[in-house]
C-alpha cells in the first residue's frame, strides 16, 4: 500500500488549538454569512481607518513542546528560597487533593461568576463554606466572598467605614503597624475621595477625629495587642473599628468580633493558596449582619427554588455597578472566587483541629527561633506573638541578611538596624537551624518540645467551624468525591460554550495552565530580592513588550489585578497628569450611557464628576450630544471612557473624531479594554487616539475566570502618563495592588498564548470570533431581531438579541429564555445589559461550528416554543419556558404538565446521552434578599431539604 505525502502544518496545528471552526467549516460558515472570505468579512467590519497599519510580529510560533521547554528555561532563571520575609505572604502547603481536583481542574477554573445560580450551585456552596470559615473565624455574622487582596479589602473597608459610620469627621486612622503594602494602597484610595490619613500608634488614637480605624492583628512585625479598648473608644464617637486580621491566627487568638470590631479584612492566601510572587489570592472581608447592605464584593446566600428546595444565589449588591453606576459603594467587579475556593477547602481539608494544630506548630517553631536567639544574645521583640520576631542585630543588619540568603533562607529588612522573621506552615526544624546559623549560631539544634508564649487575655475561648462540612470524614476518596459533586452541579467551559457578551469565555488551554502549578513560579515571595525573579522579570518585560506591540501603547503595569482596578488606575495615571500639569481643576468624566457599569463607579473613586453621553439609534455614542457636552465642560475635562467596539458590538466611524475633541479640550481618553478580543493584530487603541486602556488579561488573553476571579487588568499608556503608572506598594506612592505585579503566577499563561499564537495566530484569532459571532447573527435572523449592526450589516465580535417583544406576544421574558438554555445545556448570553430585555452573545474563536449550531439550533427551538405560546397552541402561563430550568427530579416525579417530559426534559440542542442537568429549579431572588443568610445553614435545614 503507499500513502500521498501529506504536508504538515504545525502553525496550522498550533493555530487550531485555540480556533475552534476548520478552515473547511470556515467555508460553510462565510456562505452562510455572504462573505467570499475572511478578510472580505473583516473589510465589511472594521473602518479602514481604524486597522492597524503593520502586522503583529511575534516571531514563529511555538509548539506546545517548544512552549513548555522555553518555559523551563525562564522558571529556571528564578531562585527558590525558603521566604520568612512575611509582611502578609506566608508559605503554605497547598493538599495534593485541592491542587489536582480545583486548582488544575477545568471544571473549576473555567466557570463563570455565579449570575446564573441554577447552574452554579456546586462553586456557590463552595464560596458559602468560605464565608462561613470567615464568619466564624472572625467572630462577625457575614462575609463576603471575596475581594482582590488584602490592601484591596482595607481600602474598602475604609470607604465602608465612611459609609456606614455616624461620625461627620474626614480623617482615617491607619495602625503604624500595618503592613507597609495596606498603607500604601489606602492612601492611594483615600487622596482622590478627600480622606486624610493619621498614621500612628493605636495608643495614641484619638477617636474624636476619625471617621474610623484600622489596626493589624498580629502587627507587620510581630506585634500582639488587644484593641477592644481602642475600639470601644471608636464607637464612643460613632465611629467604625476595622481589624486586619491574620485569619490562621485567629484559631488561637481572640478574634476580631469579641473585641467589638465592626469589620474584619484579611487575606486567606495562608490557607493552601501558593504565594505566586505576590498573587493571586483570595481576600475576605466580615461585618456585622446591619452593615451586609454596605458590604463590596460578592456575597453568596441560601435561598429557595421554585419547588421550595434550598438553593445558593448571590445576595443584595450583585452587579450593583450596573444598577447604581457611579453611586455603586464600589467598582469591586471581580472577586478570587477560584482561590476563595481553595481556601474554603483548605478549610474543610483540615478542620477546625487541623487548622489549630498548624497554627500552634507555627506558633510554638517561632517560641523555639525567638529563645535561641535571645539566649545568644539578640534582643527580641515583640514580647508577645504569634509567627513574627523582629530582631535587633544592629550594624550587622546587612551581612545577616546575606549570610541567611547564604543559607538559602530570605529575611525582612526592617528600618536600617533590625531583622524581621515570619515562620509558617512549611516551616521545617531544619530551617530554624539554618536562620540560627546565620545568625552566628552554630551550637543548637531545633528537636525539642513545643512551648507557647500567647498572653492568657489574647488566647481565643470561642468554638469556630462547628459547621458539619468542617468535621467531614477527610479521606481523601471523601474529599475527591465531594469536590466532584459539587463540579458536577456546574456548567463551565468544560462542558459546553459560555457566550456571554464582553466577557469572553475562551480556551484556557492545558499547555497554558500547567507552569501556574510549577514551584519555580508558585513559591516566590513578592518581596524577595530582584535577583532571585529574574525568570518572571523576562516573562514580564516580553510580556509586556507584546501587548504594547497589540494595543500600540508605550509601557505597560502589570499591577491591577482585575479589570476594575485597571480602570481605576488608568483614571489615577490621567489624575496625576492633569495635577502635574496644574490642571487640578479637571474633574469631569464623560461617559456613554452604554458603558460598563464599573467605568462610573471607578471615575467616582477618583474623584471625578460623571456627566453621561446620550446613545444615538443604531447603539453608537451620539456624537452631537457628545461634542455639545465636551464644548459645556472643555475647561474641567479630565477625560472620556469609551469602550471600542462599542458595548453594543459595532465598531464605530467616529471613535477617532471623539479622541480628537476630547484632545483639543484639554482631556485625556480612556478606551476599556474588554472588548479587545475583537482587536487584536487588526486595530489598536493606542493608534486610534487612546491614551491609556486596560487588558483584561482574563478574557483576551486566556487566563480563566476561575467561576468569578482570579482577573488581571494590567494598563497599557502612551508615553506622558508613564511616570503617573502606580508605584512600588512596598516602597512607593501611588499603588492600587497589594503586590508590585498584582497577581503575576497567572502571566504565564497570557505569555505562553502570545508565543504558542504568534502575531499571525493572534490575529486569525480575532478574524474568527467576528466571523463566528456574524455565523450566530446570520443564523438566527429573521426569528430574533440584531439589534445593532454596522454600516455593511456586520456585528463585531458579539450581537445583541432583542427578545422584549416576546414580553407582549407571549408574556416570554429574558429570564425565561436564559434559563430555558439551561435545560439545553447552555450558560445564557449577557442578560439585560446593555439594553435591558436582550441578550449578549459572543462565542469567541474557540468554538466549533457544532457548538455554534447547537446553540443557534436551542434558540430556534426556543423561538418555536415562543411562537406556540404566540398561536395560543402552548399554554402561556404553564410551559416550558416558565417553568425553565427543569430537573431530574421533574422528569420522575408526578408529570401533571401540558407538555411531555421529553419537551420539556430535552430541548433542541441538548445532549441526550451527556446531558446536563441543573441541580435546581428556578431560584427565587426575592425570598434570598428577604431572608438574608449567609453561612453553610444547620443541619437541620438539610434534612428538611432531603424529605
Amino acid at each position: 500500500m503507499t500513502f500521498t505525502p501529506t504536508e504538515y502544518l504545525p502553525y496550522d496545528f498550533a493555530n487550531r488549538r485555540h480556533i475552534g471552526p476548520s478552515p473547511t467549516e470556515m467555508a460553510e460558515m462565510l456562505k452562510v454569512v455572504g462573505a467570499k472570505d475572511l478578510e472580505a468579512l473583516i473589510d465589511d467590519t472594521l473602518p479602514q481607518k481604524i486597522r492597524q497599519k503593520a502586522p503583529l510580529e511575534f516571531g514563529k510560533a511555538m509548539s506546545e513542546s517548544e512552549l513548555l521547554d522555553h518555559m523551563r528555561v525562564t522558571a529556571g532563571k528564578n531562585k527558590v528560597l525558603t521566604s520568612l520575609i512575611g509582611q502578609g505572604y506566608h508559605g503554605t502547603v497547598t493538599p495534593p487533593a485541592i491542587q489536582r481536583n480545583i486548582f488544575e481542574n477545568p471544571a473549576w477554573y473555567t466557570a463563570y461568576t455565579p449570575y446564573q445560580p441554577e447552574i452554579s450551585q456546586g462553586r456557590l456552596e463552595a464560596l458559602l463554606n468560605f464565608q462561613t470559615m470567615v464568619s466564624d473565624l472572625t467572630g462577625l455574622e457575614i462575609a463576603n466572598a471575596s475581594l482582590l487582596d488584602e490592601a484591596t479589602a482595607c481600602a474598602e473597608a475604609m470607604t465602608m467605614a465612611q459609609r456606614v459610620g455616624k461620625s461627620k469627621a474626614t480623617a482615617f486612622f491607619v495602625d503604624e503597624n500595618c503592613h507597609p503594602q495596606n498603607i500604601s494602597v489606602m492612601k492611594t484610595r483615600a487622596q482622590p475621595l478627600g480622606i486624610d490619613i493619621i498614621i500612628g500608634n493605636p495608643d495614641d488614637l484619638d477617636a474624636s477625629t476619625v471617621f474610623g480605624a484600622i489596626f493589624q492583628y498580629p502587627g507587620t512585625y510581630g506585634h500582639l495587642r488587644d484593641f477592644t479598648a481602642q475600639i470601644d473608644q471608636l464607637h464612643e464617637y460613632k465611629a467604625i473599628g476595622i481589624i486586619s486580621a491574620d485569619p490562621l491566627s485567629l484559631t488561637l487568638l481572640k478574634e476580631p468580633g469579641a473585641m467589638g470590631a465592626d469589620i474584619a479584612v484579611g487575606t486567606t492566601q495562608r490557607f493552601g493558596v501558593p504565594v505566586g510572587y505576590g498573587g493571586p489570592h483570595a481576600a475576605y472581608m466580615a461585618t456585622k449582619a446591619s452593615y451586609a447592605r454596605n458590604m463590596p464584593g460578592r456575597i453568596v446566600g441560601v435561598s429557595i427554588d421554585s419547588q421550595g428546595n434550598r438553593a445558593y444565589r448571590l445576595s443584595l449588591q450583585t452587579r450593583e455597578q450596573h444598577i447604581r453606576r457611579e453611586k455603586a459603594t464600589s467598582n469591586v467587579c471581580t472577586a478570587q472566587a477560584l482561590l476563595a475556593v481553595m481556601a474554603g477547602f483548605y478549610a474543610v481539608f483540615h478542620g477546625p483541629d487541623g487548622l489549630k494544630g498548624i497554627a500552634q506548630s507555627i506558633h510554638s517553631k517561632t517560641v523555639l527561633l525567638a529563645k535561641g536567639l535571645q539566649e545568644a544574645g539578640f534582643g527580641i521583640e515583640p514580647e508577645a506573638f504569634f509567627d513574627t520576631i523582629t530582631v535587633e542585630v544592629g550594624p550587622l543588619q546587612s551581612a545577616m541578611m546575606k549570610s541567611a540568603v547564604d543559607e538559602g533562607i530570605n529575611l525582612r529588612a526592617v528600618g536600617e538596624t533590625k531583622i524581621g522573621i515570619t515562620l509558617d506552615e512549611r516551616t521545617r526544624p531544619e530551617e530554624i537551624v539554618s536562620v540560627w546559623r546565620a545568625f552566628g549560631i552554630t551550637d543548637r539544634d531545633a528537636d525539642q518540645a513545643p512551648e507557647y508564649q500567647l498572653p492568657d487575655d489574647l488566647v481565643r475561648t470561642s468554638d469556630y467551624l462547628t459547621h458539619p462540612v468542617f468535621h467531614m470524614n477527610r479521606a481523601e476518596t471523601e474529599m475527591m468525591r465531594y469536590m466532584r459533586r459539587l463540579a458536577d452541579r456546574d456548567l463551565a467551559l468544560d462542558r459546553a460554550m459560555i457566550p456571554l457578551g464582553s466577557c469572553t469565555m475562551k480556551l484556557n488551554s492545558a499547555a497554558e495552565m500547567m507552569p501556574v502549578s510549577w514551584r519555580e513560579f508558585a513559591l516566590l515571595h513578592p518581596f524577595c530580592p530582584k535577583d532571585q525573579a529574574a525568570g518572571y522579570a523576562q516573562m514580564i518585560e516580553d510580556l509586556s513588550a507584546k501587548l504594547c506591540d497589540v494595543t500600540g501603547y508605550d509601557a505597560i503595569s502589570m499591577q491591577p489585578n482585575s479589570g476594575a482596578q485597571g480602570e481605576y488606575a488608568g483614571l489615577l495615571s490621567i489624575a496625576a497628569y492633569h495635577r502635574a500639569n496644574g490642571d487640578d481643576q479637571r474633574n469631569i468624566c464623560l461617559i456613554p450611557m452604554s458603558a460598563h457599569g464599573t467605568n462610573p463607579a471607578s471615575a467616582q473613586m477618583v474623584g471625578w464628576k460623571v456627566v453621561p453621553v446620550l446613545s444615538a439609534a443604531n447603539g453608537d455614542i451620539d456624537y452631537e450630544d457628545f461634542k455639545a457636552k465636551v464644548e459645556l465642560h472643555k475647561d474641567n475635562l479630565a477625560g472620556c471612557m469609551i469602550t471600542y467596539p462599542s458595548t453594543h458590538g459595532v465598531f464605530e466611524e467616529t471613535v477617532i473624531d471623539v479622541c480628537n475633541i476630547v484632545h483639543e479640550a484639554g482631556g485625556q481618553v480612556y478606551i476599556d479594554g474588554a472588548n479587545m478580543n475583537a482587536m487584536v493584530g487588526l486595530s489598536r487603541p493606542g493608534d486610534l487616539g487612546g491614551d491609556v486602556s486596560h487588558l483584561n488579561l482574563h478574557k483576551t488573553f486566556c487566563i480563566p475566570h476561575g467561576g468569578g476571579g482570579p482577573g488581571m487588568g494590567p494598563i497599557g499608556v502612551k508615553e506622558h502618563l508613564i511616570k503617573h503608572l502606580p508605584g512600588d506598594p512596598n516602597t512607593g506612592e501611588g499603588a492600587v495592588s497589594a503586590a508590585p505585579y498584582g497577581s503575576p503566577s497567572l502571566l504565564p499563561i497570557s505569555w505562553a498564548y502570545c508565543l504558542m499564537m504568534g502575531g499571525d495566530g493572534l490575529t486569525q484569532a480575532t478574524r474568527v470570533a467576528i466571523l463566528n459571532a456574524n455565523y450566530i447573527a446570520k443564523r438566527l435572523e429573521g426569528s430574533f431581531e440584531i439589534l445593532y449592526k454596522g454600516p455593511s450589516g456586520r456585528v463585531a465580535h458579539e450581537c445583541i438579541i432583542d427578545t422584549r417583544p416576546f414580553a407582549e406576544s407571549a408574556n416570554v421574558t429574558v429570564d425565561d429564555i436564559a434559563k430555558r438554555l439551561s435545560d439545553c445545556g447552555f450558560h445564557a448570553p449577557t442578560m439585560s445589559w446593555p439594553v435591558s430585555g436582550t441578550l449578549m452573545v459572543e462565542p469567541t474563536e474557540s468554538e466549533t461550528k457544532a457548538e455554534l449550531d447547537r446553540f443557534c439550533d436551542a434558540m430556534l427551538g426556543i423561538r418555536a416554543e415562543i411562537r406556540a405560546i404566540e398561536e395560543g397552541t402552548m399554554d402561556a402561563a404553564n410551559n416550558p419556558l416558565k417553568n425553565a430550568p427543569h430537573t431530574m427530579e421533574d422528569l420522575v416525579r408526578d408529570w401533571d404538565r401540558p407538555y411531555s417530559r421529553e419537551t420539556g426534559c430535552f430541548p433542541a440542542g441538548s445532549f441526550r446521552v451527556d446531558k446536563y442537568w441543573p441541580p435546581v429549579n428556578r431560584v427565587d431572588n426575592v425570598w434570598g434578599d428577604r431572608n438574608l443568610n449567609c453561612t453553610c445553614p444547620p443541619m437541620d435545614d438539610y434534612v428538611e431539604a432531603a424529605e
